[in-house]
């Protein structure tokens, strides 16, 4: 099944079933994949991994070093703790997931989702949270959140049928980092913290089997719908992309960019022109906006085919911050966005 409308994780409705059902049903036809909407304490995208790294034995929490985006909390090595010592236990995204997948084969069971639409899983990659919320000791528990994440996916593989799975890296801080916004720890300038972050993408994709479906959802945030800086144009998001294609030893299914509601000119969307994504790789623009509509998403789109023909839609990130009586008419939009390609 040809994708035109892709979620990017957070649909904050009551509960996975409530999720599942509504996407089956609005959007039927057009998505290839679903997620359970990461209800509950996982609403707000990594936030709640604070408290699991606020309550670690061998970890402190700090104040921040200044004002920041988002949350601002900081967590440390204790004072004698070797950081190389320093081993997570469950995250919860694997317990998450296996919950939510238990409802998605219902529902399929039972007719509500098509045959052929995959679970999708939405994973933060760990400079996500590192970056966010460490403060110090940066290399030695990024290797130890990455260890304990990679065992939460093979957790998920265990349970879930490869050829039911769809897996997805949330891109986010990365590009925090990229802008100056947050401080690296890897490389000394934009050329080198391209080449580690594209490091590091590469080894989590490399690490879902062949048979699941892959994909990369970048991001300029959304806490509190404002990006970590307004992006100048897709080049950046562009050099991500570009370098996913060349080093995944196994194939891409999607890679989704943001677009912000207010570029509707050819500027920001020229350097995909020179994208070169393998035939098997669908590209959604996050164009679609609450706030303007169908009106919005068309000239979007009408600037975005000056660079690339061939794309699907999607919003510029996760809809977990949005309403809950929002959502049936933004799940409306989406169909409706597609229906223009």
């Amino acid at each position: 099944m040809k994708s035109t409308v892709h979620l990017c994780g957070s649909v904050p409705l009551a509960n996975s079933e409530t999720v599942f059902r509504a996407v089956a049903t609005k959007l039927n036809g057009r998505v290839r994949r679903i997620p359970d909407g990461e209800p509950g304490e996982r609403d707000n995208w990594v936030v709640w991994q604070l408290a699991k790294l606020s309550a670690h034995p061998d970890l402190e929490t700090v104040p921040p070093p200044g004002p920041e985006y988002g949350p601002s909390l900081r967590v440390r090595p204790k004072p004698g703790v070797d950081p190389a010592s320093v081993a997570f236990g469950p995250l919860g995204y694997s317990a998450a997931a296996l919950d939510s997948w238990r409802v998605f084969a219902r529902l399929r069971a039972e007719g509500v989702i098509a045959p052929d639409v995959r679970f999708q899983v939405s994973l933060p990659t760990p400079i996500a949270v590192v970056a966010a919320f460490i403060g110090a000791r940066h290399a030695e528990l990024e290797a130890a959140y990455e260890a304990r994440l990679l065992a939460e996916l093979e957790e998920i593989l265990a349970v879930v049928p490869p050829a039911d799975l769809a897996v997805q890296w949330d891109t986010a801080v990365e590009f925090a980092v990229f802008e100056g916004v947050y401080p690296a720890w890897y490389g000394t300038d934009y050329p080198s913290r391209l080449a580690e972050t594209l490091t590091r993408l590469v080894r989590l994709g490399n690490a879902v089997p062949d048979e699941v479906e892959l994909g990369y959802h970048l991001c300029y945030g959304d806490f509190e719908h404002k990006h970590f800086v307004e992006p100048a144009d897709t080049s950046k998001l562009v050099a991500v992309a570009e370098g996913l294609a060349e080093g995944l030893g196994r194939r891409l299914d999607w890679v989704h960019m943001p677009v912000p509601r207010d570029r509707a000119d050819e500027a920001y969307f020229a350097p995909l022109s020179g994208l070169s994504l393998p035939a098997e790789t669908t590209l959604f623009l996050g164009l679609v906006h609450a706030t303007d509509g169908l009106d919005g998403a068309r000239a979007r789109i009408d600037a975005a085919r000056g660079a690339v023909k061939t794309f699907g839609v999607a919003t510029e990130c996760g809809m977990g911050r949005r309403p809950s009586e929002q959502i049936p008419a933004l799940l409306d939009l989406h169909a409706a966005v597609a229906d223009l390609l």
